[in-house]
């Protein structure tokens, strides 16, 4: 089965104090995360704090990044908006980009529309790219979810509508596109960490990892484990990275892996209000979970 790669690192994006992307900072943080476990990169996703960024500066990021890693993994552009049109433009301008692999397209937040109204916002996405496309259900904080049904029938009519990164929390929805979709050609990615492993038993055959910042060579081991038919050794990696997913969700999503970076050396800046430092009791459990994790 060709895929996006293992692991998917959603990564974070450097800041400077006044807000303006450091884009030499995030260039030094993907290449960290490529050289340690990563296949590929999604940038300007929810981890990298993309409702903060402007357009001009996710367009800059996305070249940057394409140029100086696309070499060593794949490049994911998260392009997604709750604006059709916006998102349509935005596709088009991006897919222009050298090296870029692919587009992550969240299902539209805030509006809330029904399954033929998510499924016109794709079309409209996938007429304006030949791009591979990875639809992002999670609908935790989109408040709506695109069904397994959906998500046939766009593949079927747009095959480039290719992947999907599944964070409902529900193994069974993952199950269900697989049984929709038995042939190898559509991949589902997990979208939460500490479900990776039931994921593939399922069909799965990655993650989109907020955690590969800090853990990426145990979960691409994990998942190659797996693919081996090693499931004692992926049983016992998943434990090992067990306490420190936990820690890098003790709040908000990107609050602690931001935290965890610096905690590295790496240059992972300031964040982007309204996210923020993590409270005392947050950094010690991720200063606890880290230095037991790294010993």
């Amino acid at each position: 089965m060709k895929t996006f790669g293992r692991v998917l690192t959603a990564m974070i994006t450097s800041f400077n104090e006044d807000g303006s992307v450091n884009i030499d900072n995030t260039l030094t943080i993907a290449h960290h995360l490529l050289e340690n476990g990563s296949n590929g990169l999604v940038v300007c996703g929810t981890t990298g704090e993309n409702p903060t960024i402007s357009r001009e500066e996710k367009a800059a990021l996305f070249k940057a990044v394409a140029k100086e890693c696309s070499h060593k993994g794949t490049i994911i552009a998260n392009v997604g908006s709750n604006d059709t049109k916006a998102s349509v433009d935005f596709v088009k301008e991006v897919s222009e980009i050298p090296g870029i692999n692919g587009f992550l397209v969240v299902v539209p937040y805030y509006n809330k529309p029904n399954q033929q109204g998510q499924y016109l916002h794709f079309k409209a996405i996938a007429e304006a790219t030949t791009l591979p496309i990875m639809i992002y259900n999670v609908p935790g904080r989109v408040g709506t979810g695109i069904l397994p049904a959906t998500v046939a029938r766009l593949h079927k009519e747009y095959p480039h509508i290719c992947a999907i990164k599944e964070a409902s929390g529900n193994v069974l929805i993952a199950s269900e596109i697989k049984r929709l979709m038995p042939d190898d050609d559509f991949m589902v990615y997990s979208g939460d960490d500490g479900l990776t492993l039931p994921m593939l038993a399922v069909g799965g055959c990655g993650v989109v990892s907020v955690v590969g910042h800090v853990a990426g060579k145990d979960m691409n081991a994990m998942i190659a484990a797996y693919e081996d038919g090693n499931t004692k050794e992926a049983l016992r990696l998943h434990q090992k990275i067990g306490d420190i997913i936990k820690a890098m969700f003790v709040t908000t999503n990107p609050i602690p892996i931001k935290y965890a970076v610096r905690k590295l050396g790496l240059p992972s800046g300031a964040f982007n209000l309204p996210m923020c430092e993590p409270s005392p009791e947050e950094a010690a459990c991720i200063d606890k979970a880290l230095t037991e994790y790294l010993k």
